[in-house]
Protein backbone atom coordinates (compact mmCIF):
# COMPACT_ATOMS: atom_id res chain seq x y z
CA UNK A 1 0.00 0.00 0.00
CA UNK A 2 3.04 2.12 -0.05
CA UNK A 3 2.64 2.84 -4.08
CA UNK A 4 -0.06 5.67 -3.80
CA UNK A 5 2.82 7.12 -1.22
CA UNK A 6 6.00 7.04 -3.46
CA UNK A 7 3.78 8.25 -6.42
CA UNK A 8 2.65 11.58 -4.61
CA UNK A 9 6.63 12.12 -3.39
CA UNK A 10 7.70 11.33 -6.99
CA UNK A 11 5.22 13.87 -8.40
CA UNK A 12 5.94 16.76 -5.51
CA UNK A 13 9.68 16.14 -4.73
CA UNK A 14 11.63 18.38 -7.69
CA UNK A 15 8.54 21.23 -7.37
CA UNK A 16 9.53 20.62 -3.38
CA UNK A 17 13.03 20.60 -3.96
CA UNK A 18 13.19 23.67 -5.68
CA UNK A 19 10.80 25.54 -3.83
CA UNK A 20 13.50 25.00 -0.73
CA UNK A 21 16.39 25.81 -2.22
CA UNK A 22 14.47 28.81 -4.08
CA UNK A 23 13.33 29.82 -0.35
CA UNK A 24 17.06 29.19 0.49
CA UNK A 25 19.25 31.20 -2.05
CA UNK A 26 16.08 33.78 -2.43
CA UNK A 27 16.95 33.02 -6.45
CA UNK A 28 14.10 32.66 -8.66
CA UNK A 29 13.63 29.28 -10.53
CA UNK A 30 10.79 28.01 -13.26
CA UNK A 31 8.29 25.90 -10.84
CA UNK A 32 6.64 24.55 -13.76
CA UNK A 33 9.71 22.78 -15.20
CA UNK A 34 9.84 21.34 -11.25
CA UNK A 35 6.12 19.96 -11.61
CA UNK A 36 7.03 18.98 -14.97
CA UNK A 37 9.51 16.58 -13.69
CA UNK A 38 7.93 15.35 -11.05
CA UNK A 39 5.07 13.82 -13.63
CA UNK A 40 7.81 12.61 -16.04
CA UNK A 41 9.08 10.60 -13.00
CA UNK A 42 6.07 9.53 -12.42
CA UNK A 43 4.47 8.32 -15.60
CA UNK A 44 8.24 6.29 -15.94
CA UNK A 45 7.14 4.66 -12.31
CA UNK A 46 4.07 3.83 -13.66
CA UNK A 47 5.53 2.93 -17.06
CA UNK A 48 7.72 0.33 -16.06
CA UNK A 49 4.67 -1.28 -13.63
CA UNK A 50 3.21 -1.97 -16.96
CA UNK A 51 5.85 -4.24 -18.06
CA UNK A 52 7.27 -5.78 -14.41
CA UNK A 53 4.16 -6.49 -13.67
CA UNK A 54 2.04 -7.04 -16.66
CA UNK A 55 0.36 -9.47 -15.67
CA UNK A 56 -1.80 -9.01 -12.58
CA UNK A 57 -2.57 -5.52 -13.84
CA UNK A 58 -4.30 -7.18 -16.82
CA UNK A 59 -6.68 -8.75 -14.06
CA UNK A 60 -7.48 -5.08 -13.03
CA UNK A 61 -9.48 -5.14 -17.16
CA UNK A 62 -13.08 -7.06 -17.43
CA UNK A 63 -12.28 -10.27 -18.63
CA UNK A 64 -14.51 -9.68 -21.80
CA UNK A 65 -11.74 -7.35 -23.25
CA UNK A 66 -9.56 -9.37 -25.27
CA UNK A 67 -5.49 -8.95 -25.52
CA UNK A 68 -5.39 -8.11 -21.75
CA UNK A 69 -1.84 -8.17 -21.14
CA UNK A 70 -0.97 -6.54 -24.61
CA UNK A 71 -3.37 -3.50 -23.29
CA UNK A 72 -0.96 -3.36 -20.74
CA UNK A 73 2.04 -3.18 -22.48
CA UNK A 74 0.79 -0.96 -24.97
CA UNK A 75 -0.32 1.38 -22.78
CA UNK A 76 2.85 1.22 -20.51
CA UNK A 77 4.35 2.49 -23.68
CA UNK A 78 2.13 5.19 -24.21
CA UNK A 79 2.95 6.19 -20.29
CA UNK A 80 6.75 6.18 -21.28
CA UNK A 81 5.51 8.26 -24.13
CA UNK A 82 3.99 10.77 -21.86
CA UNK A 83 7.22 10.92 -19.58
CA UNK A 84 8.94 11.67 -22.38
CA UNK A 85 6.72 14.40 -23.54
CA UNK A 86 7.33 16.24 -20.10
CA UNK A 87 10.24 16.72 -20.71
CA UNK A 88 10.73 18.79 -23.59
CA UNK A 89 8.43 22.65 -23.12
CA UNK A 90 7.48 22.66 -26.36
CA UNK A 91 5.17 19.39 -26.17
CA UNK A 92 3.99 19.65 -22.85
CA UNK A 93 0.85 21.29 -23.23
CA UNK A 94 -0.45 18.41 -25.73
CA UNK A 95 1.67 15.95 -23.57
CA UNK A 96 -0.44 17.29 -20.67
CA UNK A 97 -3.77 16.91 -22.40
CA UNK A 98 -2.89 13.71 -23.48
CA UNK A 99 -2.07 12.25 -19.76
CA UNK A 100 -5.40 13.93 -17.83
CA UNK A 101 -7.09 12.20 -20.77
CA UNK A 102 -5.29 8.53 -20.41
CA UNK A 103 -5.39 9.43 -16.41
CA UNK A 104 -9.61 9.98 -16.82
CA UNK A 105 -9.86 6.76 -19.37
CA UNK A 106 -8.08 4.81 -16.87
CA UNK A 107 -9.95 5.05 -13.64
CA UNK A 108 -13.12 2.71 -14.29
CA UNK A 109 -10.09 -0.29 -14.31
CA UNK A 110 -9.54 1.12 -10.86
CA UNK A 111 -13.19 0.99 -10.13
CA UNK A 112 -13.61 -2.57 -11.55
CA UNK A 113 -10.52 -3.88 -9.63
CA UNK A 114 -11.62 -2.69 -6.55
CA UNK A 115 -15.26 -3.63 -7.02
CA UNK A 116 -14.14 -7.39 -8.12
CA UNK A 117 -11.09 -7.28 -5.41
CA UNK A 118 -8.24 -8.07 -7.71
CA UNK A 119 -5.35 -8.75 -6.02
CA UNK A 120 -3.32 -6.09 -7.27
CA UNK A 121 -2.20 -2.80 -5.30
CA UNK A 122 -4.79 -1.99 -3.26
CA UNK A 123 -7.45 -3.12 -4.68
CA UNK A 124 -7.68 -6.30 -3.03
CA UNK A 125 -9.33 -3.86 -0.44
CA UNK A 126 -12.16 -3.57 -2.44
CA UNK A 127 -14.26 -0.22 -2.89
CA UNK A 128 -12.84 1.37 0.18
CA UNK A 129 -9.67 1.66 -2.31
CA UNK A 130 -11.18 4.32 -4.35
CA UNK A 131 -10.81 6.41 -0.90
CA UNK A 132 -7.88 6.22 -1.98
CA UNK A 133 -6.79 5.95 -5.54
CA UNK A 134 -9.67 8.60 -6.29
CA UNK A 135 -8.11 11.14 -4.83
CA UNK A 136 -4.49 10.35 -5.82
CA UNK A 137 -5.48 10.69 -9.19
CA UNK A 138 -7.66 13.81 -8.80
CA UNK A 139 -4.03 14.75 -7.71
CA UNK A 140 -2.46 13.78 -10.42
CA UNK A 141 -4.54 15.42 -12.83
CA UNK A 142 -4.86 18.67 -11.23
CA UNK A 143 -0.51 18.57 -10.94
CA UNK A 144 -0.90 18.10 -15.29
CA UNK A 145 -3.23 20.82 -15.02
CA UNK A 146 -1.69 23.26 -13.30
CA UNK A 147 1.74 22.98 -14.18
CA UNK A 148 1.62 21.53 -18.31
CA UNK A 149 -2.22 22.81 -19.61
CA UNK A 150 -2.50 26.35 -17.61
CA UNK A 151 -0.76 29.15 -19.45
CA UNK A 152 1.82 30.08 -16.54
CA UNK A 153 1.45 33.67 -15.43
CA UNK A 154 4.07 35.59 -16.19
Amino acid sequence: MAAPIIMLVLLTAPYGVLRLVQWVTDREFDLHNAGAIGLTLLFILTAIGHFTDADSMAQMLPPWIPARVGIIYLTGVFEFVVAAGFCFRRFRRLTGWIAATMLVLFFPANIYAAIDHVPQGGHVWGPVYLLIRAPLQLIIVLWVYWFTIRAPKL
